[in-house]
């Protein structure tokens, strides 16, 4: 299966948005190669701003030139993104609700050899929490190049996370992307599993090793955490069993967006496949994947392990 990083797919997408649209301007805070602002900044230098190492003034700038009618598309890495100018962004941009767009690359573990300081794993439970905040995670190029699209036709913050490594192709171009809406990747009755991002392959993986033990499950592609799609988590609740799977933390990300929901709407018994309370650490992404159980052999079990609870329930 061809793999093609999401943040090589933010790069190519900007650029064709910037031929179409001219009130997109571009700001990156000294990572435009790593982020690939850099294509962007190449055929439209003027409308391109090289921050230096000022992400708090980065974002501060973007939500200026927002303010006089641009729509300001702000990349560096999700750990400096959304630490380094949380304030920035929560004060700035999402209170006045400007029209800034958060593009961060380099997120979650598998930013690899980088180790723990440079491994957002709490990145989603930020900007979630912040009001106004849209927060997007799409799991493969294809829905990266949709959601660039929507996200600048959105009014208003948008926080877009992306990786580092190749992932897995899921869609063709036949997929139509929206905010706020989730995607039933595969059909099943015994359990839903519900991911975002690089786990959304993973879990189709994880469906299909099920399926040969005889287990049926849903697979969803929450590619909105904020606003989350409410109505597809009544859908999966309905097996009775749901499971999250997620590259952040089990504390306030998708899991926590997940359980909010279903408990309000239709409770049923839950599990959670992502990084448990603890940082990151130096290693390839594979290695890592392995090691904090973002697999589809962590996602099966999850899922037999639920089963096995409500059966006896």
């Amino acid at each position: 299966m061809q793999k093609i990083a999401t943040r090589d797919a933010y790069g190519k997408a900007l650029l064709e948005l910037g031929r179409r649209y001219e009130n997109i301007v571009v700001l990156d805070a000294d990572l435009s190669k790593s982020t690939k602002t850099e294509l962007f900044a190449k055929e439209f230098p003027e409308r391109f701003f090289q921050m230096g190492i000022a992400e708090q003034d980065m974002m501060a700038t973007a939500a200026g030139l927002a303010f006089c009618g641009k729509v300001a598309f702000a990349s560096t890495f999700a750990i400096f993104a959304t630490g380094r100018a949380f304030e920035q962004i929560r004060n700035s941009i999402c209170y006045p609700k400007v029209n800034v767009k958060v593009c961060a690359t380099h997120a979650g573990i598998t930013v690899g050899e980088d180790g723990g300081s440079h491994q957002s794993v709490e990145d989603i439970a930020l900007m979630r929490s912040i009001p106004n905040m849209t927060v997007v995670v799409p799991a493969d190029a294809v829905s990266t190049e949709k959601a660039v699209e929507a996200i600048y036709k959105h009014q208003g913050p948008v926080y877009l996370r992306l990786g580092r490594p190749g992932v897995p192709v899921i869609y063709d171009d036949k997929y139509q992307f929206e905010i706020g809406k989730a995607t039933k990747l595969k059909d099943g009755s015994d359990a839903a599993v519900i991911a975002t991002g690089i786990m959304v392959s993973l879990a189709l993986d994880a469906a299909e090793m099920l399926r040969e033990e005889g287990v049926s499950i849903q697979v969803w592609d929450m590619s909105t955490i904020k606003p989350l799609d409410v109505e597809a988590v009544k859908e999966a609740a309905k097996t009775g069993a749901i499971i999250t799977a997620e590259e952040h933390s089990i504390i306030g990300g998708l899991g926590g967006a997940v359980a909010e929901a279903a408990a309000a709407n239709s409770p049923c018994l839950m599990g959670f496949v992502g990084i448990e309370d603890t940082f990151g650490e130096s290693g390839t992404p594979n290695e890592l994947m392995e090691k904090y159980k973002l697999t589809p052999e962590s996602i099966r079990d999850k899922v037999k392990e639920i089963l096995a609870k409500k059966s006896s329930s």
